[in-house]
């Protein structure tokens, strides 16, 4: 195990990935409950879609480990769950079998993109600027959900957001995360997973005596598998010309979300090669690819690198043990999903938060006076929190910084692969 993951070479061992795991399952775990809740609202079983999500979960993360290596989790992409629910099925009236089959098709075009390397083409036409924007803004992006998970902030008519009033959950959850950091200041080793579960036992007396909110609410230990959307896609109707948008939202979004996410990852745990790529980035998209073609097939929503992943990394999880222990972790919560109601949204908060604070480094390598570089960076970074999506930024970044460049009389420094990305940019604009 230590010769084939490198463990030497990544200054790593195995019990601070076995820590990392866990660290990033517990982060992630929200979407074996969330995940079902937004898509039974297009009419698939609650119980089905969760069984299909941690099938998803653990094939797709234990795939990431062992055949590209690398510390990344893979679960139901947020964002490819709402467009599935209230786009295509709630709002183009597409049926969910047809949905399912659009997403099986996506993922099959991910397939043919990654195996004829396009993907990683795609990677390397990323200007660096954009690539460090992205990486912070990512990390921009994971502290307003941890913050909002915390519900330290809110919305606010009259300013948007705003800050929650005090109360015992938000005292709880300001006292995780100052332990948290303390701990990471510290250097003490597995500080996030310790800060998690601190968190946890911390709030548990919020689901018995103090105040009105109830944090922790038990539901239950066991609950029985259900196999119903296991091959109940339409592969058939979902290839008909009226489903080719749904099937293009899914590969566009997909495929940035992913892409910026895995390129952020690497860029702020510096997991690049002698080139500065992303380590193993194009066995990377074909897990990706594949965690797609098996979520129709399972009865999912599209599958993604998943941008909570940075907290398995930053608790020093450099090799694929640390997505093979969380995949694994996935895989119990087939009969123990009301467990999940142990550990609340303000105990897994605090390493959201800080995670961020990691992910902005590689904003000090952009030239701030080069503002060709500097305005496409800063957009990027700033609209995928305020936007609430990865892809929105990059789309953005992209398109400023060709313009920007063309006008400054700068063309040449754009590569032919992001021309064609931005027409499949503007392409998208239309779509969403």
């Amino acid at each position: 195990m230590q010769t084939y993951f490198e463990f030497k070479k990544n200054n790593t061992s195995l019990k601070t990935e076995i820590v990392a795991g866990i660290s990033s399952f517990l982060a992630t775990s929200y979407i074996i409950v969330v995940n079902p809740s937004i898509l039974s609202q297009a009419g698939l079983p609650f119980s089905g879609v969760l069984t299909a999500t941690v099938l998803v979960c653990f094939f797709s993360s234990v795939m990431m480990g062992m055949y590209a290596r690398n510390p990344i989790l893979v679960a139901p992409g947020m964002g490819l769950n709402a467009f599935f629910t209230y786009s295509a099925v709630m709002g183009m009236q597409v049926p969910w079998q047809v949905a399912l089959g659009a997403v099986f098709w996506s993922g099959i075009v991910f397939l043919l993109l990654s195996v004829f390397n396009i993907r990683t083409y795609i990677v390397k036409a990323i200007p660096k600027p954009l690539r460090y924007a992205i990486a912070a803004g990512i990390g921009l992006f994971i502290t307003l959900i941890g913050l909002a998970n915390a519900k330290f902030i809110i919305q606010a008519p009259a300013t948007i957001v705003g800050p929650n009033e005090l109360s015992p959950a938000i005292l709880t959850f300001l006292v995780g995360l100052l332990l948290t950091a303390v701990l990471l200041v510290k250097n003490v080793k597995g500080g996030i997973l310790i800060g998690i579960v601190f968190t946890t036992l911390l709030a548990y007396p919020l689901g018995r005596w103090w105040g009105p909110e109830t944090m922790v609410n038990w539901q239950g230990v066991f609950s029985a598998p259900d196999f119903s959307l296991l091959f109940e896609l339409d592969l058939v109707n979902s290839l008909q010309f009226a489903v080719w948008p749904v099937i293009f939202a899914f590969v566009f979004t997909d495929l940035f979300d992913s892409l910026s996410t895995i390129v952020g990852l690497a860029e702020a745990a510096n997991m690049v090669d002698e080139h500065g790529e992303p380590l193993n980035i194009k066995k990377s998209l074909l897990v990706d690819a594949v965690a797609t073609t098996i979520s129709g097939l399972l009865g999912s929503s599209p599958a993604t690198a998943y941008v909570e992943s940075a907290v398995g990394i930053e608790a020093g999880g450099r090799t694929g043990v640390t997505a093979i222990v969380a995949g694994l972790l996935f895989l119990p919560f087939l009969f123990l999903a009301p467990l999940l109601s142990v550990v609340p949204a303000i105990a897994t908060a605090p390493a959201l938060v800080l995670v961020g604070a990691f992910m902005v480094r590689p904003i000090i390598r952009v030239n701030w006076l080069h503002l060709s570089d500097a305005i496409p960076a800063f957009l990027a970074m700033v609209l995928i929190p305020f936007t609430y999506s990865i892809t929105q930024g990059i789309i953005w970044g992209f398109l400023s910084y060709t313009l920007l460049k063309v006008v400054g009389g700068e063309y040449r420094k754009v590569p032919v692969a992001l021309w064609i990305i931005d027409i499949f940019c503007i392409l998208a604009l239309f779509v969403h």
